[in-house]
C-alpha cells in the first residue's frame, strides 16, 4: 500500500474517533500511527490531514450539504462524512493533491471502510463538488 494512502487511512480513522468521542486530536493520531506502524513522514501527513479537516469541518460540511441536498449531513454515515471532508480538504485547501487522485483515494476509502453504497455516494458527491471546484477553492481559502 502506498505511504500516503496509509496516512489517509490513519487520518480517516482518527477523524472517525474524534467525531464520536471527546479524545484529543494529538493523542488520537499518535495512537493510530503507533497501531499502524507508520513512519515519521506518514505521521506528519496524517496529523496535517486530521488537523486541517477538524479546523475546516464546519465550512466543509456546509459545502457538502450544498452539493448533496438530498442527503442531510446529519443522516450521512460518520465514516462517509469524514471521507468527504478529508477529500475536499485535501483537494481544495491543501491543494497539493490533484482532483482525480483525491476522488479516487476517497472512493477507495469508502470501499474499504463504508457500506456497500458508500463508494457510489462518495463518488457522486465529490463529482458534484468537482464541477464547482474553483469556486469552492476560493470559498475555503478566504
Amino acid at each position: 500500500m502506498k505511504s500516503r494512502t496509509e496516512a489517509r487511512i490513519c487520518a480517516l480513522q482518527s477523524l472517525y474517533e474524534l467525531d464520536l468521542t471527546d479524545h484529543l486530536l494529538g493523542e488520537v493520531v499518535a495512537d493510530r500511527v503507533n497501531a499502524m506502524g507508520l513512519d515519521e513522514t506518514q505521521y506528519e501527513f496524517a496529523r496535517m490531514l486530521t488537523a486541517g479537516v477538524r479546523e475546516f469541518a464546519d465550512r466543509l460540511d456546509a459545502l457538502i450539504a450544498e452539493h448533496a441536498p438530498e442527503w442531510p449531513l446529519d443522516q450521512v454515515a460518520v465514516i462517509d462524512r469524514n471521507i468527504l471532508r478529508l477529500a475536499l480538504w485535501e483537494v481544495a485547501v491543501y491543494r497539493k493533491t490533484p482532483l482525480k487522485v483525491g476522488i479516487n483515494e476517497a472512493v477507495e476509502l469508502a470501499k474499504a471502510f463504508g457500506t456497500d453504497s458508500s463508494a457510489r455516494f462518495v463518488n457522486g458527491v465529490l463529482g458534484s463538488l468537482a464541477d464547482n471546484i474553483e469556486t469552492i477553492i476560493q470559498t475555503l481559502n478566504k
